[in-house]
């Protein structure tokens, strides 16, 4: 997801628009112009609780919407229930009459893991998008209640944030190892400087490479005139093979589980409980006294309470980690730091990917912040929030994204290649490959430096 801050200092001349007054997902307008991850407008000269009550619950009307796509598409049919508060009809997107309907185990094609061969059916393109739209909203409600909590009652956003974290990294998992496989069947054949790449199949917006059956000598051929071959190297060889089928076989068993995981998941009571506190936050928003003094009545004489100091520090929070990095390092090609303990026998994460990390988390805070500040109502689609892009800080969200995929690949690599009784042409494979990435981790970090230090641009 790319990632872009703006100054929360910069008043917008859009004005605010009103709160929806319904969080139905059968009602309103499309939101998916307003609730884009690469959204960063500036925020209003009034930013204060009433911008904030407008974006807490547009988000909540886009994750009720999303719900009842995931609900409506082929693949959510009886594993993602119809939610809705208990209390006030035409908050959500639909009644409760739903809930523990099933997990969808047996009924779901990739319930027993029909996601991971070459003859089995991937999930439909509906399915995808509902639930990235879902996480997406899980994300910017919990962001947002992190960032402005002393404006919210502390008890329920204590509550709400883990739960909310533990629905979107739930319903991510299934996609980041399908990611995963892809770009590492790809980096195999790169680096093989193969012709037949992977035959891709759509999962929403990204691809996921086919199976290589063991013992298969070169992976089934698909057009990529991006990536020319040697005349000598038109197939994989063997230990390259056989380590795409080893990462194959390894990912693939992963995936399926967290698909069953977030099956499971949808249908529990856990996530029953979380959707029906989203309904209701739709329609009413639980404020601290301070910030329902805000949003009462105000006085003439009485001044409402700005949201720009808190927003200014997550940004002072990202700042701080930022200058922690090591930008002068990562500022050289081909400095190598990245691979520094590629060959330590922990099988932790590399300590060094920690700070880029929290940095990415970070600036995904401080663009949520913004989002609010810029008060752009998901109800209406005649709010543009993208009136005012960083181009500078949207590539270095890219680049970190890289830099997380990247890391995450390598340490894919790295596992595969500990698996007992494989063969020293395959370790050598996964070995190469888990280099490769390491490089791509330098890559980005010297990406991100290189667009961290420029001047600030923004799109007109």
């Amino acid at each position: 997801m790319a990632q872009r801050h703006l100054d929360p200092t910069q008043p917008a001349a859009t004005a605010p628009p009103p709160p929806p007054t319904s969080a139905g997902a059968g009602t309103g307008t499309d939101t998916s112009a307003t609730a884009r991850g690469d959204a960063g407008a500036g925020p209003r000269a009034d930013a204060d609780t009433d911008a904030l009550v407008g974006y807490l619950r547009a988000q909540a009307t886009e994750f009720l919407r999303a719900l009842r796509r995931h609900r409506e598409s082929g693949t959510g049919a009886g594993t993602a229930p119809a939610t809705g508060p208990a209390t006030g009809a035409g908050t959500g997107p639909g009644a409760r009459k739903g809930a523990g309907t099933g997990t969808g185990t047996g009924t779901h094609a990739g319930a027993n893991g029909a996601y991971g061969g070459p003859d089995r059916a991937a999930p439909p393109a509906d399915d995808v998008d509902a639930a990235r739209a879902l996480r997406r909203a899980a994300r910017r409600i919990s962001a947002t209640l992190h960032t402005f909590q002393p404006l919210l009652d502390a008890d329920w956003a204590e509550e709400m944030r883990p739960e909310l974290a533990w629905l979107s990294g739930t319903l991510a998992m299934e996609h980041a190892y399908a990611s995963r496989l892809e770009r590492l069947l790809q980096a195999l054949h790169r680096l093989s400087g193969s012709t037949a790449f992977p035959a891709p199949r759509p999962v929403g917006r990204s691809t996921v490479t086919t199976t290589v059956p063991p013992g298969v000598s070169a992976v089934p051929s698909a057009p990529a005139a991006a990536h020319p071959a040697s005349a000598n190297r038109g197939n994989l060889t063997v230990g390259a093979a056989k380590a795409g089928a080893l990462l194959d076989r390894q990912l693939t068993l992963a995936r399926t589980r967290a698909h069953s995981t977030a099956l499971q998941a949808l249908g529990s009571s856990r996530f029953h409980a979380v959707a029906d506190k989203v309904a209701l936050l739709a329609s009413e928003v639980p404020l601290s006294s301070t910030g329902r003094g805000a949003a009462a009545a105000p006085r003439a004489d009485a001044a409402p309470v700005d949201l720009r100091p808190l927003a200014t520090a997550a940004q002072e929070r990202l700042t701080d980690a930022v200058a922690a990095l090591p930008l002068v390092t990562a500022g050289s090609p081909y400095n190598a730091e990245a691979l520094v303990h590629g060959l330590s026998p922990d099988p932790a994460p590399h300590p060094q990917d920690a700070p880029w990390h929290q940095v990415r988390l970070l600036l995904r805070l401080h663009r949520y912040a913004l989002e609010a500040l810029a008060g752009a109502a998901a109800g209406d689609v005649d709010v543009d929030v993208d009136d005012s892009v960083d181009v500078r800080l949207l590539a270095a969200g890219e680049a970190l994204n890289r830099h997380r995929d990247a890391a995450e690949a390598a340490a894919a690599a790295a596992q595969a290649a500990r698996t007992p009784r494989i063969a020293p042409a395959t370790a050598y494979a996964l070995g190469v490959l888990h280099a490769d990435q390491r490089h791509e981790v330098e890559a980005a970090r010297y990406a991100f430096q290189h667009s961290w230090r420029k001047e600030p641009i923004r799109l007109p």
